[in-house]
């Protein structure tokens, strides 16, 4: 005779069934009363779901990305900052870093962060002032007037020289 069949046994009672939604729980002793764990019930559930999915897949990740790609240029943007006169070698690092999965990163950034030491030995600055933009545009006209002045006198020194 087995003790698993109430009918059998009416002393033991089958434990009470839960749905896949619900949790039975004790509240005053000996009786049983539902547990919901969530606010939202049936469609609204289903509805508020894909929302939450489509925006873990289709918004995250884009947004991570973009996070990932900002803080691997910060060590480059900091030697800029700095006039860094390694700077061409930090942004490679930088790149070279995005390639390896972030990697590198820590060696750029501490690598934007030191004091040059031996270009400061070699050249006797440690910092490199020829990355700076100064007015190139306005500069580059006046030096392109110069020459186009300076041919000009040229020519017509040659020119007076033949006749």
């Amino acid at each position: 005779m087995k003790l698993q069949d109430s009918a059998i046994h009416p002393l033991i009672a089958a434990p009470p069934r839960a749905d896949a939604r619900s949790v039975h729980c004790f509240n005053v002793p000996g009786t049983l009363s539902r547990a919901h764990a969530s606010f939202l019930h049936g469609e609204t559930l289903d509805t508020v779901a894909g929302v939450i999915a489509w925006f873990a897949f289709i918004i995250v990740p884009p947004v991570l990305i973009g996070v990932f790609l900002l803080v691997h240029i910060l060590p480059e943007k900091v030697a800029e900052k700095r006039h860094h006169p390694q700077l061409g070698a930090i942004k490679c690092l930088c790149l070279l870093s995005l390639c390896f999965g972030g990697l590198l990163w820590p060696i750029a950034w501490l690598w934007a962060y030191s004091k040059p030491v031996f270009h400061k030995m070699a050249y006797g600055t440690d910092v490199d002032h020829s990355h700076e933009q100064t007015g190139g545009e306005k500069s580059a006209t006046t030096e392109l007037e110069q020459l186009r002045a300076r041919v000009a006198e040229l020519e017509a020194e040659i020119k007076g020289g033949k006749a």
